[in-house]
């Protein structure tokens, strides 16, 4: 049998490119607590690293709203502006930019009491976990969501990261077989 070089290179290059982006994260906001009052959000982010392609996870009841805001919305705990809201749970939200993404709830008093989140996205096709480190913020806007008051599906219809890794697998064992 023959390995040919060419192929080798090729499936070391699926190897390293296409298997990155299927490590990405479904994060549980405030984890077993979830989307409510009580909770510290600022702790619950510092030991996470969000990428791009992760997602966000919000649970919560019909007493409370998720609405994703711009940083000075955030800051002033207004929802009136929000780029995207939802008002029943769960709702998940997929982090497609870097950047920070700011994330309150729409409720009268809510966001003033502590249910507000923030998490800095970096690039790098997903699989955060565990330093705490944070991304620049720069000025990127947080991603746009369509408002639908549902849950946004984590990923829909997009090309698995998967299928190049697979078909060069399959292609390399071919060529060791026929040759």
């Amino acid at each position: 049998m023959t390995i040919y070089g060419a192929e080798v290179v090729l499936l070391i290059v699926l190897l390293s490119y296409s298997g990155i982006p299927c490590l990405a994260k479904v994060y549980t906001v405030g984890d077993s607590s979830g989307w409510s009052l009580g909770v510290d959000y600022k702790t619950w982010t510092s030991d996470k690293t969000f990428k791009v392609g992760d997602t966000l996870s919000f649970n919560y009841g019909s007493s409370h709203t998720v609405s994703e805001v711009s940083s000075s919305d955030y800051d002033g705990c207004s929802a009136g502006n929000a780029i995207a809201s939802y008002t029943s749970g769960p709702t998940n939200i997929a982090l497609n930019t870097t950047g920070t993404h700011y994330f309150i709830c729409g409720v009268a008093s809510h966001c003033s009491g502590g249910m507000k989140v923030s998490v800095s996205v970096s690039g790098g096709g997903g699989g955060g976990s565990g330093s705490g480190s944070s991304a620049p913020s720069g000025t990127t806007k947080p991603t746009p969501t369509p408002p639908t008051g549902t849950t946004t599906p984590a990923s829909s219809a997009a090309f698995s990261p998967a299928v190049p890794l697979v078909f060069g697998l399959v292609l390399f064992i071919f060529k060791l077989v026929v040759s």
